[in-house]
């Protein structure tokens, strides 16, 4: 993740879905905590590159959401799912709205 970093960006696309998978690894590790801290990094930087309803954004807060939960941070996590799943039902209604003819 370092050497995608320093060549990419910190903010570079690929360079967060490196920052995505090492959260998971660290998760599978049990170092839930420190996945919970790389998920919620990456998860802010993808709001502010790609936007709240990028389908990439909204993987990372499902991401983060299951990371909370397994610290026991249950209602965070809940609340977390229910706006990110709010997030994408408007999002495909967007897109749907915007492929029919009018």
């Amino acid at each position: 993740m370092t050497r995608s970093r320093r060549i990419l960006g910190e903010d570079h696309p690929d360079a967060l879905a490196s920052a995505n998978n090492l959260a998971v690894r660290v998760a599978v590790l049990g170092d839930h905590e420190q996945a919970r801290r790389l998920d919620a990094d990456t998860l802010a930087r993808l709001r502010r590159i790609l936007g709240d309803d990028h389908a990439d954004t909204l993987g990372s807060a499902g991401n983060l959401a299951l990371g909370l939960d397994a610290l026991g941070r249950t209602d965070e996590a809940r609340r977390l799912r229910e706006d990110t799943e709010a997030s994408r039902a408007a999002a495909e209604a967007r897109r749907a709205a915007e492929t029919l003819p009018p």
